[in-house]
């Protein structure tokens, strides 16, 4: 079973894709323009720049469709796992850091910065691992998304958007793993607000049920 925030990304990004293929929308109308969404008002392109992986079902799409879904599922269930509100948090942190530094580097669809995001952050929590590959040389956990961005470049990839991610993932990494142990503190700068924990967080229904026969009792 795919996790929700994972399950919800996969659909979004297969729907526009095929959506993009049957020539029911134009990418032309997704990608992320500053001047579109501060001028025109088109502000759902901070969004579905995230979701368009190509304009078909190619070899490119589903190599970064297969990578999205497995190492993003991977992080939802391990490192976040029961934390819901914390992954929701690093993927809207990693988008916010996109969109602000995408006018500079003159790019328009973030879906792979993301991808690689969550690529580098699962290679870092999982050092030891290790992988191969298509069976040619074995390698650790950290050196995956150099591996990729490699394999991405030789089938004609813009490697800049990929870089932005294995950016964007390691500033997170430093903020999030690396700054508390420097400090000898467990203050997070990445802490995540109380509001989206409420909102994604349900309480147990046995610790409601305690809650309410301790209130009883005091009564």
């Amino acid at each position: 079973e795919i996790p929700p925030i994972t399950r919800v990304y996969m659909i979004g990004a297969f729907l526009t894709t095929a959506a993009c293929a049957l020539d029911i929308v134009s990418p032309f109308s997704l990608y992320f323009s500053v001047t579109l969404i501060f001028r025109k008002f088109q502000f759902w392109r901070l969004v579905t720049n995230f979701f368009f992986f190509g304009g078909n079902f190619s070899l490119d799409f589903l190599f970064h469709m297969f990578f999205l879904v497995r190492y993003s599922k991977m992080l939802e269930e391990n490192a976040f796992r029961g934390k819901t509100a914390d992954f929701f948090y690093f993927i809207l942190y990693g988008a916010v850091i996109m969109l602000i530094l995408a006018p500079f580097m003159k790019l328009h669809f973030l879906g792979s910065s993301l991808t690689f995001m969550m690529v580098y952050l699962w290679g870092r929590r999982n050092p030891y691992s290790r992988m191969n590959f298509l069976g040619l040389f074995p390698f650790t956990a950290p050196y995956l998304p150099w591996v990729l961005l490699s394999f991405s470049v030789v089938l004609g990839n813009n490697g800049t958007v990929d870089l932005l991610g294995i950016f964007v993932g390691h500033l997170y990494y430093f903020l999030e793993d690396v700054y508390p142990r420097m400090i000898n503190s467990r203050y997070r700068i990445l802490k995540t607000p109380q509001f989206l924990v409420d909102l994604f967080e349900t309480p147990d229904p046995g610790e409601e049920e305690f809650e309410d026969d301790a209130d009883a009792q005091r009564d």
